[in-house]
């Protein structure tokens, strides 16, 4: 069985196979629309960009690339447009860049500021060990408190039930029970979110081996030039962890991000669980 990943959008949901991509969105007449795509990745086109660890980044761009677009469409939808808007190549660079800067400043800046002020008032946390620990818990609350702060957004918690719906078919269709999607669980070992927590904590043992009688600027540089590295680390441990769901090693560290997605899915309704099956269908 081929595998399936999706993505919530706004009223809506991507899905992903190998060759395809579908965006099924409501529209506020109530109608399913179906937006289809045939998607390969540039790993499956040229072999040096499939070697393990170095293919993790470049899907992990493309994902991000497809999820902008559905995003437009989704909205344009939402919006009662009768053309859908053509998201345009600056449009999508600029959304890039600027959610990358958010990002590094918030996940990678912050946190590293946080363990060198407290480093340099407290002499036992020059260590690299405790600094590297406050560095690393610093990032997982603010991911925490990140994610519980905007569930409380009534937009933000319809998309995290298109989140559960998502999950839900993609269950239903491992188990080859798409009609009964309700029952199975809003929580998926492949989601993003485990991804986002698990590179989280991976980072807080990659940068035990760098040195912290180094600059500020330095510290960061070098977590920045990492960050490939662990991306790439992480997308493999996701890859693989479907085959691995009852090994215990596997069931402790994806413990954290299954809990997580508890935060980042809400169970869907019958309509909402309609739409991600439009969109799983379009792709199998």
């Amino acid at each position: 069985m081929e595998f399936i990943g999706g993505q919530a959008v706004i009223e809506g949901v991507l899905m992903k196979s190998g060759s395809k991509v579908a965006i099924a969105v409501r529209d506020p007449e109530g109608q399913i629309k179906i937006k289809e795509e045939k998607h390969t990745s540039i790993t499956k086109k040229y072999k040096l960009c499939n070697i393990p660890f170095i293919r993790g980044p470049i899907i992990l761009f493309e994902t991000t690339i497809l999820g902008l677009k559905a995003l437009n469409y989704s909205a344009n939808m939402n919006l009662g447009e009768k053309k859908e808007e053509k998201i345009g190549t600056g449009t999508i660079i600029a959304t890039i860049l600027f959610s990358l800067v958010f990002a590094l400043a918030l996940f990678k800046l912050v946190p590293l500021g946080v363990a060198q002020i407290t480093a340099n008032n407290f002499v036992s946390f020059q260590n690299r060990y405790l600094f590297n620990l406050l560095e690393g818990i610093t990032k997982i609350t603010i991911l925490v408190l990140y994610i519980w702060l905007i569930s409380f957004m009534p937009d933000i918690r319809r998309t995290f039930q298109y989140h559960g719906a998502e999950h839900k078919v993609v269950n239903a269709y491992e188990n080859n029970d798409l009609k009964n999607a309700q029952k199975y669980s809003r929580i998926h070992v492949r989601c993003g979110t485990s991804f986002i927590l698990f590179v989280l904590v991976l980072s807080i043992f990659v940068y035990l081996f760098l040195p912290t009688d180094i600059s500020f600027l330095t510290k960061y540089a070098l977590r920045l030039a990492l960050l490939p590295i662990i991306a790439g680390i992480g997308y493999e441990f996701i890859r693989i962890s479907p085959k691995c769901e009852k090994n215990i090693f596997f069931k402790i560290i994806m413990t954290p991000g299954l809990l997580l997605q508890r935060l980042t899915t809400k169970e869907p309704n019958e309509e909402q669980l309609e739409v991600a099956k439009a969109a799983l269908n379009a792709v199998k």
